[in-house]
C-alpha cells in the first residue's frame, strides 16, 4: 500500500490524502445501481473547481491492503474521472475520514441508506437492492427481505416501504434484462409488480421483448414495461388468459372494456372503448396536425355515434 500523510483530526477521525488504488468498495454492494449517473459531471467540475469540501470515509481494511469505502462513493467516482481526464497526478489522492475499528455491517449498510435517503438521492430500485442484500448479507441479522425493509427504512413510512418490497419483487423477477431499473418511476413498478404477481407468464414476454435489444433509450425500455403494466389491454395481442374482473356495478353491463383492431389507410388501429372514454392508438404525430381537421374528425365519430 502506498504510503499516506496524516493532516488533522476532523472529529476525533484522522483525515488522509488517500491514494486512490488504496480505496475499495468490496466490503458493501453498493447502492447504487449500473448506469449513467446525471450529476456526475456538474460533482467533477465542482471538485475541479473548488475542491472536496467533504471527504469521503473509509475504514482500514482488516487484512492490512487499504481502505473500504464507507461512504462517499460518487465523490470518489468523481476523482476517479477527474484522474483519467487529467492524467497529471494532481488528482491520484483523495481527502478521507480513517474511521476507528472494525466495520459494524448493519451499522454500515444504515450509514450508506441514510446518507442518501435523506438527499432523496436513491431510486426505488437501489433502495430494493439495498434491503436484498441486507437480507442476504451473513453479517446481517436480517432473515428475509421484509425484515431487511424495515431495519433500513424504518423512518420511512409503511407506504415506502411497501413500495421498496413492491420493486424487490420486480427486480426479482426481470431486474437481469432491464438496462436501466433505476429509471422506473414508482407507479409504474409498483402497477407492474402487481400485474406480474397475478400474471407470472408476463414475465417471460417482456424478457423477450427486451433481449438483445442494445443500444435502446431509457424511454423504450420504460414503453415497454408500461404495455405489460396495462395488462388489460394485452389480452389479445399477446394471448394470455384475461385477468379476473371486478363485479360490474349496478347499471352496468359485464363488458365494461371493450377492445379491436383495425386496418386503416394510416396503418394499424387499435381501439379501446369503456364508460365515458373512447381511445384511439395509432402510429401519427396528432399534435402535428392542424386542429380544425382533429376537431372535425373527433366531431364525425360522436356524431357517428350517436
Amino acid at each position: 500500500m502506498t504510503e499516506t500523510t496524516p493532516t488533522p483530526q476532523v472529529s476525533g477521525q484522522i483525515v488522509q490524502e488517500l491514494p486512490l488504488e488504496d480505496v475499495h468498495t468490496y466490503l458493501l454492494v453498493r447502492d447504487r445501481m449500473a448506469g449513467e449517473d446525471p450529476n456526475l459531471e456538474s460533482l467533477v467540475t465542482s471538485i475541479r473547481e473548488i475542491g472536496l469540501s467533504n471527504p469521503i470515509r473509509v475504514q482500514q481494511r482488516p487484512d492490512g491492503t487499504g481502505f473500504e469505502l464507507i461512504q462517499g462513493l460518487r465523490r470518489l467516482m468523481a476523482y476517479r474521472q477527474l484522474n483519467r481526464q487529467d492524467g497529471q497526478g494532481e488528482w491520484s489522492c483523495i481527502p478521507a475520514l480513517v474511521a476507528p475499528g472494525q466495520a459494524d455491517m448493519p451499522a454500515l449498510y444504515r450509514q450508506m441508506v441514510d446518507e442518501n435517503v435523506i438527499r432523496s438521492d436513491l431510486s426505488f430500485a437501489e433502495m430494493a437492492r439495498m434491503a436484498q442484500t441486507y437480507a442476504a448479507d451473513p453479517e446481517t441479522s436480517a432473515n428475509d427481505l421484509p425484515e431487511a425493509v424495515a431495519v433500513l427504512f424504518r423512518s420511512a413510512p409503511y407506504s415506502k416501504r411497501s413500495y421498496i418490497r413492491s420493486f424487490a419483487y420486480l427486480i426479482d423477477r426481470i431486474g437481469p434484462c432491464l438496462a436501466y431499473p433505476a429509471e422506473v418511476p414508482r407507479a409504474l413498478g409498483v402497477t407492474l409488480a402487481r400485474a406480474i404477481r397475478e400474471r407470472p407468464e408476463l414475465v417471460g414476454h417482456i424478457r423477450r421483448d427486451l433481449a438483445d435489444w442494445d443500444g435502446r433509450s431509457v424511454r423504450d425500455e420504460l414503453d415497454v414495461l408500461r404495455r405489460y403494466a396495462a395488462t388489460d389491454e394485452l389480452d389479445e395481442e399477446i394471448g394470455v388468459a384475461p385477468a379476473r374482473k371486478k363485479p360490474a356495478r349496478p347499471g352496468q353491463g359485464a363488458g365494461t372494456r371493450i377492445t379491436f383492431h383495425m386496418p386503416s389507410a394510416a396503418g394499424p388501429v387499435r381501439c379501446t372503448a369503456s364508460a365515458g372514454r373512447f381511445e384511439i392508438r395509432l402510429d401519427r404525430d396528432f399534435p402535428a396536425i392542424d386542429r380544425a381537421r382533429l376537431e372535425q374528425a373527433a366531431a364525425s365519430l360522436i356524431a357517428a355515434l350517436g
